[in-house]
């Protein structure tokens, strides 16, 4: 990030609301793939998205967490986030520093 990039503040993780989903984590697995399956996923630089999943999008085919740290590792003076909206919560991640994704907001989901 450079200097005019504003870390937002940590939050913590939680229990998921949904029965069928896993916890809200604090911060991001490398491993994770970048999908919710029903709503909005996608991974922006400076507000502008590289990845998205859309409604044809494989699952094989989505990003993980670990494809979207490559992209910034190779462009890291801009503002990343990953964004995962579903049904029932949504989460925003903002890298934070070298492979640290940090939960900066959650919600409630659309439903």
């Amino acid at each position: 990030m450079n200097e005019t990039t504003e870390h937002l503040p940590a939050l913590e993780g939680r229990n998921n609301p949904c029965l069928n989903c896993p916890p809200i984590e604090p911060t991001l697995d490398m491993d994770r793939t970048i999908a919710v399956g029903f709503g909005a996923a996608f991974v922006a630089k400076d507000h502008e998205t590289v990845f998205v999943e859309t409604p044809d999008t494989e699952f094989e085919d989505c990003w993980t967490v670990a494809m979207a740290e490559a992209a910034a590792a190779a462009d890291p003076d801009h503002d990343w986030r990953i964004v995962m909206d579903g049904p029932m919560h949504g989460e925003t991640y903002q890298r934070q520093g070298e492979g640290r994704w940090v939960l900066v907001e959650a919600n409630g989901g659309f439903a």
